[in-house]
């Protein structure tokens, strides 16, 4: 299991596929903060609706100087309809071999009705204008876990 980002760590920088097949790089000394979350899969219940609050909450996490990306290990086709389905306004990128979550911590050892597997975890790591980890959560929840975020980073609800 690859080994958990924690707040200070420098951030691994990636390039990744959007959901129309373009690079998006994660680009230290940006300027802005970017929410770099990680989820199982496209067009499921739990990350349907973790995408939506994000979604729904873009405008003020842009405006308080964070941008969004989601990372899951599905294929550019599948966020292609993920995202038209869902409207969504802010990349979701392709990791197919996993090695970005793996280079956050983000992919490991699950149990899901008694088996266990390796798989991706549910995670979010903020990552400051430097490159550096200004938050890390590890299996964090669906439901809710924008509003959480959003009282940890200290922004308005």
């Amino acid at each position: 299991m690859a080994e958990r980002l924690v707040t200070g760590d420098d951030a691994p920088g990636f390039t990744l596929k959007d959901a129309t097949g373009n690079d998006v790089s994660l680009c230290p000394g940006s300027g802005r903060n970017t929410v770099v979350y990680f989820y199982p899969a496209a067009a499921t219940p739990g990350c349907t609706k973790e995408a939506c609050d994000f979604r729904d909450s873009l405008a003020s996490l842009q405006s308080a100087g964070y941008d969004v990306v989601g990372i899951s290990p599905d294929p550019v086709e599948k966020l292609a309809k993920f995202t038209a389905a869902e409207e969504l306004t802010f990349p979701l990128l392709s990791d197919e071999d996993h090695a970005v979550a793996e280079a956050y911590g983000a992919w490991g050892e699950k149990k899901n009705y008694g088996k266990t597997y390796q798989g991706l975890i549910r995670s979010t790591i903020v990552v400051d204008p430097d490159g550096k980890v200004a938050l890390a959560q590890y299996n964090v929840r669906a439901t809710g876990h924008v509003a959480k975020l959003r009282r940890d980073l200290k922004l308005d609800a």
